[in-house]
């Protein structure tokens, strides 16, 4: 009779959270056209979060730390608004006009070199001629699919975005989510089932760190490999180094993506700038090393260490998958929610490991009949 009990309580456990589950999906899926300030919102205040407790125990009180920092941020935020978006946007437009410009000097490059030694040829069998034609269709059908791609972001992005909105809705959300932090996670505490607490708590306790691991550390690593990179490229004289150094930065949270789309892009371009000056194009890709060296040795163990537990696959797929789902406010959640999954499926597999389904009976009845003993 026991054993009915528990299964039936174990199902209605299992239902209950499956429900709950659900239920905020689909909330998510219904109201993914107005969340992005409010995930933007939540996202700053939990990033912010330890700033405001450091603060505190510096003898500032909890309103007091939540108005420096905001006040901090909005301050960078007109700055960056002010001086390097206008830049960014400027390099973005001239860098997709000429992309196609770029990728076809390349082409003439590579093929008149091919001609000139005959190495194409001469070990891999291939004439220069049929080289030149498919890279003309490829580059055709790249250039197809680039301006389809950015079409689609632009204009989801305006039916998604709205820019006032984000502007003033963010800076507000984050101010009460900051300043109520620690009462929201003791109220969410209290709602807790009390059989499942314990099981409750250790689980944010792994989420906030594979979280915090990720989204506080890696995206610091982010933002110092992307200023590193704009400056560097910058310096060297590169044109659009800002815009692809950033760039490069920001998806660096992609073990080797970020560092070797920045690579091809900046080399790609110093060859069309300053062939045959090969001495600038190493200089180029030299930034691109050292901040690989820089991110390997120095940030990645002092920031994130060896805590996350995020595989790049996982990472890659949850980005395109939750973008496909929910739009713009989906990459900005995938990171987060991919966390909070893989540590869900780690401990249903411990869960698993450690039950009758996975060891089987005779197993369960030979641990009771030495525990009887």
């Amino acid at each position: 009779m026991s054993k009915h009990i528990s299964t039936a309580y174990l199902k209605r456990q299992a239902l209950f959270w499956l429900g709950a589950a659900l239920i905020f999906i689909l909330f998510v899926y219904v109201f993914r056209s107005v969340l992005l300030p409010f995930v933007a919102g939540l996202a700053l205040a939990y990033f912010m979060d330890p700033v405001a407790d450091f603060f505190e125990r510096r003898g500032l009180s909890r309103m007091a730390s939540t108005i420096v920092i905001l006040l901090l941020f909005v301050i960078a935020l007109v700055i960056a608004l002010a001086v390097i978006v206008p830049i960014l946007i400027t390099q973005a437009n001239d860098f997709f006009s000429n992309f196609p410009q770029y990728v076809s000097q390349l082409q003439g490059l590579f093929s008149r070199l091919s001609l000139e030694t005959g190495w194409l040829a001469n070990y891999i069998g291939i004439n220069a001629e049929d080289l030149q034609g498919g890279f003309n269709e490829l580059l055709k059908q790249g250039a197809g699919f680039l301006t389809t791609l950015f079409q689609g972001l632009w204009s989801s992005g305006k039916a998604v975005i709205d820019v006032a909105g984000l502007l003033i809705v963010t800076p507000v959300v984050a101010f009460y989510m900051l300043l109520d932090w620690d009462r929201m996670v003791a109220k969410i505490d209290a709602w807790v089932p009390r059989d499942h607490v314990e099981s409750v708590r250790r689980l944010g306790r792994d989420i906030n760190k594979t979280i915090a691991g990720f989204v506080r550390g890696q995206g610091t690593v982010c933002l110092i490999l992307g200023t590193f990179y704009a400056i560097g490229l910058t310096v060297t004289g590169l044109n659009f180094g800002l815009l692809i150094g950033l760039f490069a930065g920001l998806i660096s949270f992609i073990p080797y993506v970020g560092s070797l789309v920045g690579l091809v892009l900046s080399v790609g371009v110093a060859v069309v700038q300053f062939w045959p000056d090969w001495i600038s194009v190493v200089m180029v890709a030299a930034v691109f090393f050292v901040g690989q060296a820089i991110e390997g040795n120095i940030l990645q163990p002092k920031l994130v260490g060896d805590s996350v537990g995020l595989h790049p696959v996982w990472l890659m797929f949850a980005l395109f998958a939750f973008g496909a789902l929910f739009g713009f406010t989906g990459l900005l959640i995938a990171v987060p929610a991919a966390s909070a999954i893989g540590v869900l499926v780690r401990f249903a597999l411990e869960k698993y490991l450690d039950s009758d389904l996975y060891v089987g009976q005779s197993e369960v009845r030979a641990k009771q009949t030495a525990n009887d003993e």
